[in-house]
Formats: structure tokens, C-alpha cells, sequence
């Protein structure tokens, strides 16, 4: 996208919730330079991947943050949330989306799970220039340099756009500005949960269990996502929705599955 003096529209969801400091801190700085329209689920929704509503009514309502007017809050997922936002509520497609500012890493095989990055992924399907943007931390977060980060990325891309059916996943470290070494383009960790489902009771004494675990890295590569990250580098990964793994192809049509079938 070419830049132009026209003041952009932007969209901003999350998975987070509306009510959640990330999406507050992005939205106040992204009226630095836009048009914001906030449309997010109305609570938590985070790890729900790219879930859409389909068998129940999707509920929109207006949302307000001390006595003001915030944004609409959607009883649905972060996929819903940006559906129904360029379908319904907004007039017009809006120049680009941002997705954010989500409380925790998203980086390595946690993009798959996140609703902050499919929130962004549903946003590049409906050809809006898109942007999932991570605080890598649970503990005290402070939003204010990934929010401004955030608002000097999304000027970039509405002057330089993004390659077709790409969004950028960014991961910013929870440091101060002047702590943090630098900004790195890199590519997706490898990494797995070591999933454990603790067995509890609940005050009736009825058995429920509660999911638990620990990630396990499986490359140290410094050029990707989570070492990055740990390196108190910036990490934004350029990111597709083409799941297809070109390099099996010639392998599979190798099988001559077609003999199976008679003619």
C-alpha cells in the first residue's frame, strides 16, 4: 500500500479479552496516527487457535472503558471477532489490523494454539495487511514499548505493504526500550508441550482434571522466534496460512496410491 496524507482506518481485536490492559496500551497509541475501531471477544479467549461460531448466535455488544465508548465486544472467538468486524460493524475495509497487545509469548509451536495470531491469520484471509503482537511475559507486564513499537510497525507496513496472504508475528521482550539489542526477521521455533493432565476434585468430590505442562525447545537456532526472544531481541516472523509441506509431495506421489484403485 502506497502511502497516502488519508488518515488510516484500523481494526484491533485480541484474544485476550476487550477489558485487557494489552488491547488498552495499543489502542491509545494507535490513535496517534488512525482511526481505531476495536472489535474483540468479550472475555478470555486465549489458546482457542482460528475456532469459528457456527452452531450458536454470535453476540455483539457496545463496550465502554471508563464512561467512554471503547469498542464492541463479541460473544465469540478471536476469528468471529474480525469476521463479523469487516462484515457487519465496520462500513468500509479497514487499512490494516492489529491483534494484540496479547499477555504471554507467542512464539515456536504456541502459533498454532494462539487466537492472537489467528485473529491476525483471519485478517490476511479477508486481505487486510495484519500484525499479531506479543508481550513475552506473565509477570507485571508493562505494555508501553510493544505498544509503541507496535504503532511504528503498522505505519511501516501501511507504507511498504506485506506480501500476498502474509502477516507478521511479532514478539517483543519484556524490557525496557533501552535494554532491549535490536529487532530480528526470523522464522518459527521448533518447540513441543510436554503435556500433563493433573486429576483433581472439586468440592463434591467428582474427579476433574486440569491440563499442566512444560514446553520443551527443540532448536536453539539463533535466527528463530524464542531464541530471539530470549536474546532480548524483537522477533517478527513473517507468517503464512499454507500448511502444505511442498518437499513431501514428490515423496508421497512416489507410493502410487492410485493402484489402489481399479479403473
Amino acid at each position: 500500500m502506497k502511502k497516502t496524507s488519508r488518515i488510516p482506518n484500523i481494526l484491533v481485536s485480541n484474544d485476550d479479552g476487550i477489558d485487557a490492559p494489552g488491547i488498552y496500551a495499543v489502542v491509545n497509541e494507535l490513535k496517534k496516527f488512525g482511526n481505531v475501531t476495536v472489535v474483540a471477544p468479550d472475555e478470555q479467549r486465549s489458546a482457542v487457535g482460528h475456532a469459528i461460531t457456527m452452531n450458536y448466535p454470535l453476540r455483539v455488544k457496545k463496550f465502554y472503558k471508563n464512561n467512554k465508548f471503547f469498542g464492541y465486544a463479541v460473544e465469540g472467538t478471536p476469528a468471529d471477532s474480525v469476521k463479523i468486524a469487516v462484515r457487519t460493524v465496520l462500513k468500509e475495509k479497514p487499512d490494516i489490523l492489529i491483534s494484540g497487545i496479547n499477555h504471554g509469548s507467542n512464539t515456536a509451536i504456541n502459533i498454532i494454539y494462539s487466537g492472537t495470531v489467528s485473529a491476525a491469520t483471519e485478517g490476511t484471509i479477508l486481505g487486510i495487511p495484519s500484525i499479531a503482537v506479543s508481550l513475552t511475559t506473565y509477570d507485571k507486564p508493562d505494555f508501553s514499548f510493544a505498544a509503541m513499537f507496535s504503532h511504528k510497525l503498522a505505519e511501516m507496513v501501511l507504507q511498504k505493504g506485506l506480501p500476498k496472504d502474509t502477516l507478521l508475528n511479532v514478539n517483543v521482550p519484556p524490557l525496557k526500550e533501552k535494554d532491549i539489542r535490536g529487532v530480528r526477521i526470523t522464522r518459527q521455533g521448533k518447540s513441543r508441550w510436554d503435556d500433563t493432565f493433573e486429576m483433581r476434585r472439586d468440592p463434591n468430590n467428582k474427579e476433574y482434571y486440569w491440563l499442566t505442562g512444560k514446553l520443551e525447545v527443540l532448536d536453539i537456532s539463533e535466527e528463530t522466534d524464542l531464541i530471539s526472544i530470549f536474546n532480548k531481541y524483537v522477533s517478527i516472523t513473517p507468517i503464512h496460512f499454507d500448511l502444505t509441506n511442498y518437499k513431501a509431495i514428490s515423496e508421497l506421489k512416489s507410493w502410487k496410491l492410485e493402484k489402489y484403485f481399479k479403473k
